[in-house]
């Protein structure tokens, strides 16, 4: 394992849920976070949150490896999952609707990914995507959701296989909370309908998973791929209540 003390990183989408989590994490461990989200209110709050208060809160994932050249966690998600992540089967979506993960989720992970190998990072930096296990078992209420997640998996790979192949020494792994996450807007808006779905309520739906997965947990993990305990050549880990486990 490797001390994080004195290092430093980015967290985008840090506002709330995982992102402000690992924030806290990484401050914790003490880490300098400058932390990036949208939105007014959002700004305010990382500033409070933020270790490295003299850095101003910047857009745009090639701007910020440029400016940092330094470890990455990516966890941008979306500003409101109630305008953005339309829930309803496929009759009830539009291309537009289907498809808004592709340009929030996926787009932010593609840019943060490939400037880091572009630019590149310095070596021995990080880079973590969020995505979700809906890459893995599909969210047949939640449109393109789980394509766009599937394929911040993908990136990380792609990223890695780049990475190894110029000797770069940048570390990429993507992070599947297969469960939904306790207390966050997403969370709270695909229990519901998957609850309705089901003709149960959102508490019956949550009950289902043996041990309640929270920001803190996800958040844990990902201090934990920073800090060297996930393996070499694991490129994607599934956080659960119960724990961490490789995916490939």
């Amino acid at each position: 394992m490797t001390s994080l003390r004195g290092k430093v990183a980015v967290v985008s989408g840090a506002s709330s849920g995982v992102g402000k989590a690992t924030v806290q994490a990484l401050v914790g461990e003490g880490v300098r976070v400058t932390a990036v989200a949208r939105g007014g209110d959002g700004q305010r709050a990382l500033r409070a949150e933020a270790a490295h208060r003299r850095d101003p809160v910047v857009p745009g994932g090639a701007e910020l490896v440029m400016r940092f050249g330094v470890t990455i966690p990516n966890n941008w998600g979306i500003a409101d999952p109630r305008q953005v992540l339309a829930m309803g089967p496929l009759a009830e979506q539009t291309w537009e609707s289907f498809s808004e993960t592709w340009n929030t989720d996926l787009k932010a992970a593609f840019h943060f990914m490939r400037a880091a190998v572009t630019t590149p990072l310095r070596e021995g930096s990080a880079v973590i995507v969020v995505s979700s296990g809906a890459a893995i078992n599909g969210s047949h209420l939640s449109g393109g959701y789980a394509g766009a997640k599937r394929m911040q998996w993908l990136l990380a790979g792609y990223a890695q296989t780049h990475a190894n192949a110029k000797k770069l020494g940048i570390r990429f792994l993507a992070v599947l909370p297969i469960q939904l996450i306790e207390g966050t807007k997403i969370s709270v808006l695909a229990s519901s309908s998957y609850a309705a779905w089901q003709g149960i309520s959102p508490r019956e739906y949550m009950s289902r998973f043996e041990v309640p997965l929270d920001a803190q947990k996800v958040a844990a993990a990902i201090v934990g791929g920073l800090r060297g305990d996930v393996a070499a050549g694991v490129t994607a880990i599934a956080v659960s209540g119960k724990g961490v486990e490789p995916l490939g």
